[in-house]
C-alpha cells in the first residue's frame, strides 16, 4: 500500500485490464451475458454512496461517473462492461483525478471499492475462467 501512495504522488489515474501487473487491477469476469451484466452493474453503481452517474451508453457498455474526494477534488470514473463471449462479461474501470497533482493512491482505492461492491452483489456469477 505504501508503494501505491508513493506512486500516487506522481500519478493521477489508475486502470484495470487483463494484463495488469497488480492482481487487484485485473479485469473481473462474471458468468452473465453483456445485457444482464449491464443491468446488474448499472443498478449496483446507482446505489453506491458518493458516486454520481453522469451518463450511460449501453451500446458501447460504458458508464461514466464522478466522485468528489474529501479534499474537494473530482475523480472521473469510467466503468466498461465488455462481452467476452455470449455467457461471460468482463468489467474494467478507469479512474482519473482532475488537477495536476498525484492522487496519493485514491484512484486505486476507488477501483477496489467498486470491484468489492460488484463482487459482493454478483458473487454467484463471479468467475476466473474465461
Amino acid at each position: 500500500m505504501l508503494k501505491r501512495t508513493l506512486m500516487g504522488l506522481l500519478r493521477s489515474h489508475e486502470l484495470t485490464g487483463d494484463k495488469a501487473k497488480d492482481p487487484a487491477l485485473k479485469s473481473h469476469f462474471y458468468k452473465l451475458s453483456k445485457d444482464k451484466a449491464w443491468e446488474e452493474v448499472t443498478s449496483t453503481l446507482k446505489k453506491m454512496q458518493g458516486f454520481k452517474i453522469l451518463h450511460e451508453v449501453q451500446s458501447v457498455g460504458e458508464i461514466v461517473m464522478e466522485k468528489r474526494t474529501a479534499f474537494g477534488r473530482t475523480m472521473d470514473i469510467t466503468v466498461s462492461v465488455i462481452s467476452v463471449n455470449p455467457v461471460t462479461s468482463a468489467v474494467d474501470i478507469y479512474s482519473a483525478s482532475r488537477g495536476s497533482l498525484g492522487d496519493l493512491g485514491s484512484n486505486y482505492r476507488v477501483i477496489l471499492e467498486i470491484y468489492r461492491t460488484l463482487d459482493k452483489k454478483l458473487a454467484q456469477y463471479k468467475t476466473t475462467n474465461v
